[in-house]
């Protein structure tokens, strides 16, 4: 029955109905025992579902559409009753002793966020201390903690200094809540609030300051109730929506679909399928109207908190919800943010930069776009939409489509609701013509303010989420499909098929190794160029400008190299100096917006995804490193998403796709040896049975999202060919090594055998011809160069070695390329042998073929069907020079990007700037915008008016056309009149 259930709920190969029906048929007719028919295997599905799934709850908006949603309560709560995921699960913000790497390091977390959302307590084991109360340490001093926080991989409390005065006020306490926090560890902490009490040791009074700011009325801390005397935490989720096809084809079937993520956990679990989860989905209501039974939801985790088994303790524990931040694509996240979208005058969600076309070519106004303009926030947001629906109660819609247009705030949601008041003021006039705009307004008014709630978006009321600060830049959709897709456009639009067949042929003989790449399809690239996906355009943005130097002018080469440095930078998963960074992706974006100015002037007013790389400094400042919140995954889900759409009836969608979906996450939960509750309060887990499943079978793993963390062997040896039952064992005098500066440091009769692979400090699997950073064991000093050859001992257990072949960086950077280069050490070869665990990283490099002179001069047969097929294709051969051989560093790689900067001196890793006086630059290019769009409104103003005057002669041939017809058709009626006649003839026509 398990695996029947199994093989129904796989996340990545689903099972139809009626394919299941065949396989209980096939079982039955291969004589197994106890074959369940479908009715009974559905049947138990239902109570697994009842016992330990998720359950799915039907919502009707205000709108009046109806879906369904899974709860996000009981989807947290498997996370935390789960043993192999709830270990990782972090609850307190920190500040990190090495690299910014999660969102915990970063500002919103440590400094900007509303206290009362983070975790409130700290569990001492026989007492809970929690924030806002009177705390005593054990140096008798008294403290008030307000936010607990991990310094030094220990657990602190940010807290305000208490001093009693007993002998001048007799008592009286005084908070000292001004200047630098006091930073406490929890283990000096002795007594709480109610130790204190019990002891009658509490201060007699405080002192008006301290009653001013309200500590003695927050002690003690309300939710000590709430959580019933379990410890208490806040997970937080990542919301992302977005409009999805529910079909496979091409035919469009719009969905808006909602899935989160836990935040708590570390960014390398989120990037597994198996942590993304469905939340809701629906033809008919909106993100803003599936969210509000999110928000409902969570926020009654804040009243009554979730009771769990937490797996790390064993303990019972509580949590509550809140909402970190919703990555979207760009047109969602203006949705979010109530914003008018990228092409209104105001076109940033984040700022208020803009204004008209006119004032945007203005000198002054076309420089601020190359700034961040004044920050918006969700308090001036609700000011202004209450200001729009305040107007609508008048019935006028011209004042509100001015005040959207002044400030660029103009919400989905409550535009439903200013429509209907207008329409609803419209109709109470002409019930009443003599009924006053006044006192229409008065009776709309009262009803505003007796459906607040209904009014406004939930992502503008939901505690401790502000939209316009928690919807970061969307790498994939920002960068991929913005810049680079832009650059790429700019490039091959004017190739001819010559320059297109040469750009693939080089991009074809790119060397791969340190890419962390798919096979490189250089064809389809060039063949589907102005149709690539993020996958692709992965490819382009970190190899193109090493192929494209003679194929494009000097600007967009220009363009190239700072499109690739600026993504390379953009992709860093750990920041080790955040000053520094912030500074090189300030000077980056920088030179992206001046080249694309000064290629096309009109790209910096058109394109808004340029400018909201200005605010990349303030996202990455919130959320640390921005590949941390990434809509990848996401994206990757609706491949999930759309294998239950196309198997659902299509009759009830929403609900279908949910209680599937909802199935999907009760097995996942049930292999990874989570625990749920039965009706009787037990929590129980699935056998040892099911759990071994998903450990022993690899494939069950893959298609079910999971990723073990398991810890990657050191070295791989070259598989046995066949035939042969032993690997060759070799003496190490045997290898390259006599001829590396260190053998004699080895024992030349040692027995090795020849290995494929090892994983380096960093854990990446390098190969033979890896290029790679490692420790020197003479000295201090970094090393870096090729791997030749690979061997592991026959002797010692897990020790391999590498013959490296040495090469030394060269001290200026690439004349052509502006990127760090490698030669031969001391200008002759040279190699040493390293221990592998010496290897640090590996890395990407470009063998240097403008140096070398290398040209597409190869020919080789070409393979169709994995046979050769008689036709040929040229490729491109790199020559090698022994002694001067080149390779250039690629610092657009993404790989490993933060780390090649740590390794190579700064002057040949920092971006330089491109133009010293950026302010003269822009007014300059501002100027000859203005010049050519002033020619081109002209010539169309031009094109107009002769248009008009071309009208006009028309319609004069046409009516003298018409005159002429008339006199033709009155002398014909004339003719046929008698002569004696024809006077009154005259007379009949007039």
């Amino acid at each position: 029955m398990f695996l029947l259930d199994l093989l129904s709920n796989l996340p990545r190969l689903r099972i139809s109905e009626s394919l299941m029906k065949v396989f209980l048929w096939i079982m039955e007719q291969a004589g197994a025992r106890d074959v369940p028919s479908f009715y009974h295997l559905q049947k138990i599905q239902k109570e697994l579902r009842m016992q330990g799934g998720v359950s799915t709850t039907k919502f009707q908006s205000v709108q009046g559409n109806v879906f369904y949603i899974n709860d996000p309560r009981e989807i947290i709560a498997k996370d935390w009753s789960n043993p192999l995921i709830c270990p990782h699960i972090h609850v307190y913000p920190e500040i990190p002793d090495g690299p910014v790497s999660e969102v915990w390091h970063g500002e919103k977390w440590c400094k900007d966020i509303d206290l009362d959302t983070l975790s409130p307590m700290y569990d001492a084991g026989d007492r809970h201390f929690y924030v806002n109360e009177l705390t005593r340490l054990y140096d008798g001093s008294l403290v008030i903690p307000f936010r607990w926080i991990v310094y030094h991989n220990t657990v602190h409390a940010e807290s305000w200094k208490v001093t009693v005065d007993d002998q001048v006020t007799q008592g009286m306490a005084t908070v000292h809540d001004e200047g630098e926090p006091l930073m406490v560890p929890a283990s000096e902490m002795t007594d709480n609030y109610f130790d204190l009490e019990h002891g009658h040791e509490l201060p007699q009074t405080w002192s008006a300051h301290s009653h001013a700011n309200g500590f003695p009325s927050a002690m003690p801390n309300h939710l000590r109730e709430v959580a019933g005397g379990d410890p208490l935490y806040t997970s937080f989720t990542d919301y992302f929506g977005d409009d999805v096809s529910g079909n496979r084809s091409k035919s469009w079937n719009k969905h808006w679909n909602a899935y989160i993520v836990h935040r708590n956990l570390p960014r390398a679990l989120l990037q597994q399928q198996y942590h993304t989860h469905f939340i809701s989905t629906s033809p008919h209501a909106t993100i803003s109207e599936q969210f509000v039974a999110f928000k409902q939801t969570i926020e009654l985790t804040h009243q009554e908190p979730v009771r769990v088994l937490d797996a790390a303790t064993g303990e019972m524990a509580r949590f509550r919800i809140f909402v970190s931040a919703a990555p979207s694509d760009n047109p969602m996240q203006s949705e979010l943010s109530s914003h008018i979208g990228g092409g209104g005058n105001l076109f940033c969600r984040k700022c208020d930069v803009g204004g008209t076309t006119l004032e945007k070519e203005s000198t002054e106004g076309y420089e601020s776009l190359f700034h961040s303009g004044t920050l918006r926030s969700k308090e001036k947001i609700l000011k202004s939409l209450e200001t729009q629906v305040d107007q609508a109660c008048t019935g006028v819609k011209q004042r509100i489509s001015d005040i959207q247009t002044g400030t660029g705030i103009k919400d989905v949601y409550t535009q439903f609701w200013i429509e209907d008041l207008l329409a609803r003021a419209k109709v109470m006039k002409e019930a009443n013509r003599k009924r006053s705009t006044e006192d229409i307004r008065s009776e709309l008014q009262r009803w505003v303010h007796d459906h607040q709630d209904e009014i406004y978006s939930s992502f503008l009321t939901l505690k401790g989420f502000d939209p316009t600060k928690d919807t970061p830049i969307e790498i994939l959709h920002t960068i991929l499909l913005g810049l680079v897709k832009y650059g790429w456009h700019l490039t091959h639009k004017s190739w001819d098929p010559t320059q297109k067949a040469l750009y693939a042929l080089r991009l074809q003989s790119t060397m791969t190794s340190g890419l962390s790449l798919p096979a490189i399809r250089a064809s389809y690239i060039m063949q589907y160029a102005n149709s690539l996906i993020g996958r692709q355009l992965k490819t382009v943005a970190q190899t193109s400008v090493f192929h494209v130097h003679d194929l494009i002018g000097p600007l967009e080469f220009q363009l190239w190299k700072a499109i690739g440095e600026l993504s390379a930078l953009m992709w860093f998963p750990e920041i080790h100096n955040m000053q520094l960074y912030l500074d090189d992706v300030d000077v980056a974006v920088g030179n992206v917006l001046d080249l694309f100015a000064e290629i096309d002037p009109l790209k910096i007013i058109q394109k808004l995804k340029l400018h909201l790389q200005l605010h990349a400094r303030e996202d990455i400042l919130r959320f640390g490193p921005l590949v941390g919140v990434c809509t990848e995954g996401f994206e990757c889900y609706n491949a999930i998403f759309r294998f239950c759409s196309i198997l659902s009836n299509h009759l009830a969608p929403s609900r279908d796709i949910a209680i599937q979906l909802a199935d999907q996450e009760a097995l996942k939960h049930r292999l990874t040896g989570g625990s749920w509750a039965t009706s009787q309060n037990e929590w129980i887990s699935a056998g040892y049975g099911v759990q071994d499943m998903l450990v022993k079978h690899p494939l069950l793993q893959r298609l079910v999202g999971w990723s073990p963390t398991t810890v990657k062997r050191a070295s791989k040896a070259k598989p046995l060919k066949r035939g042969m039952k032993t690997r060759p064992i070799v003496q190490l005098s045997e290898t390259k090594a006599p001829h590396t500066l260190n053998y004699r440091s080895f024992v030349a009769t040692s027995e090795w055998t020849e290995g494929i692979s090892f994983v380096t400090q960093s854990k990446d699997d390098c190969t033979v011809g890896s290029w790679v950073f490692a420790e020197s064991p003479l000295n201090t000093e970094l090393l870096v160069g090729r791997v030749n050859e690979i061997w592991i001992s026959n002797t010692v257990s897990s020790q391999s070695i590498v013959i490296l072949e040495l090469f030394q960086v060269a001290a200026s950077r690439h004349p052509t390329f502006g990127m760090p280069f490698l030669t031969c050490r001391h200008g002759e070869p040279s190699s040493m042998l390293l221990p592998t665990t010496s290897i640090k990283f590996d890395f990407n490099v470009q063998h240097d073929c403008l140096y070398a002179g290398c040209t597409a001069s190869g020919s080789k047969p070409q393979v169709q069907e994995r046979t050769e097929s008689g036709k040929t294709e040229m490729f491109v051969e790199h020559r090698h020079i022994t002694t001067t051989d080149r390779f250039i560093m690629n610092m657009h790689a993404f790989h490993n990007a933060h780390l090649i900067r740590l390794a190579v001196p700064r002057t040949l890793s920092a971006p330089q700037p491109l133009y010293a006086d950026r302010t003269s630059k822009h007014a300059e290019i501002s100027a000859r915008l203005r010049t050519s769009q002033g020619e081109k409104r002209a010539t169309q103003k031009e094109n107009r008016e002769a248009k008009k005057a071309a009208g006009h002669s028309i319609q004069k041939e046409a009516h003298v056309g018409e005159e002429a017809n008339v006199s033709r058709k009155r002398k014909r009626q004339l003719d046929s009149v008698p002569e004696g006649d024809q006077d009154e003839s005259e007379v009949g026509f007039d």
